[in-house]
């Protein structure tokens, strides 16, 4: 059997600011918002090694990922929410609903070795897209954690990317 990844989250996915705030969330301003705060709450994660994050309170699940560029061989690094299985967690590249992928899924596709910090943890990974019927039961696991998922699948006619990370 893997071995399991950490699953630390603080907060409360169902408190009246986390009910508030995956509304905002669905809205386009507060896609907006969450793009701004993303570099903020990027240098939170980092120094802390994803410990903690801006979005704790909502008890959103919050992880580093690692990529190294296509194009450029540098490392890029995005916090994401992600979906924990155990040995396996799931991560979306929704883009709030925007027309166009995001890079690190990119990235991901040319090259599935990645590094995630999850729970004050750096953790080696190998990226799988997942397809099929997975993907759909997985994307529904992702609008339970935030139902702004819904919104972001709606607003772009790109089919939104799941990768499997798991351990290398």
């Amino acid at each position: 059997m893997a071995e399991q990844f950490p699953d630390r989250q603080w907060g409360s996915r169902t408190n009246v600011l986390a009910r508030a705030a995956n509304r905002l969330a669905a809205t386009k301003p507060g896609s907006r918002l969450i793009r701004a705060i993303t570099p903020l709450d990027r240098a939170v994660l980092e120094r802390t090694h994803a410990k903690y994050t801006l979005l704790g309170p909502i008890g959103a699940p919050v992880i580093l990922l690692t990529t190294i560029g296509r194009k450029s061989g540098r490392p890029r690094t995005q916090p994401l929410l992600y979906v924990h299985d155990g040995d396996t967690l799931y991560v979306i590249g929704s883009n709030f609903g925007q027309e166009h992928h995001p890079a690190w899924t990119a990235n991901l596709l040319a090259n599935p070795t990645a590094t995630v910090a999850i729970a004050g943890e750096r953790i080696d990974v190998t990226a799988t897209p997942v397809e099929g019927p997975d993907k759909d039961a997985v994307f529904t696991r992702f609008v339970d954690i935030a139902g702004a998922y819904a919104v972001y699948r709606s607003r772009t006619t790109r089919d939104l990317r799941i990768f499997a990370l798991r351990r290398t």
